[in-house]
């Protein structure tokens, strides 16, 4: 078994809730939330988290599938600016994997995806006081309004790549 840990940078929608997301997923260690941002005319930050996760449990294809279905990867809106639709390569050979998967992927969605791949440049941690948001009160009304019905829905599809130990009884049941 391959013990290897990689990481990915992912943005689309609030932090908080894609904190959530990748927090309840088997495989994934770590999720750092805070601001991404790329190079050149893309180094603008974008909220978002860095994923560390366990090839071996679960693919870089599950968890960008898992982020364009966990998100608006389709509408451009207002808030793109704030909120890009990305995967962050972390390693040069990464662009490449996010790329292809982007492509396999667009069948699963009618529209187009507006998801690109960048190549990670740097992150800023978001305060302390927001990081695990939703696991370290899920009762807030944030969470009960906003980040509990996105991951019922996520258990609803991919519930086999959750961390059910980890779920709130009230998802998992």
């Amino acid at each position: 078994m391959d013990n290897t840990v990689k990481k990915i940078g992912l943005s689309g929608s609030c932090y908080w809730c894609t904190e959530a997301i990748f927090l309840s997923l088997r495989g994934v260690t770590k999720v750092e939330q805070g601001w991404l941002s790329s190079f050149a005319d893309d180094d603008w930050f974008s909220e978002g988290i860095i994923v560390t996760f366990m090839p071996d449990v679960i693919s870089l294809k599950n968890i960008i599938s898992i982020h364009l279905h966990t998100h608006s990867c389709t509408k451009a809106h207002s808030m793109r600016d704030k909120y890009r639709s990305a995967v962050y390569a972390m390693e040069p050979y990464q662009n490449t994997e996010i790329k292809h998967n982007l492509a396999l992927l667009q069948d699963e969605f009618e529209l187009p995806l507006i998801t690109r791949a960048y190549a990670f440049n740097q992150f800023r941690a978001s305060k302390q006081s927001m990081q695990n948001y939703y696991y370290s009160d899920p009762q807030r009304p944030f969470c009960e309004n906003i980040i509990t019905p996105k991951l019922k829905k996520l258990f609803a599809s991919h519930a086999h790549l959750m961390n059910k130990d980890k779920l709130p009884t009230t998802l998992s049941a």
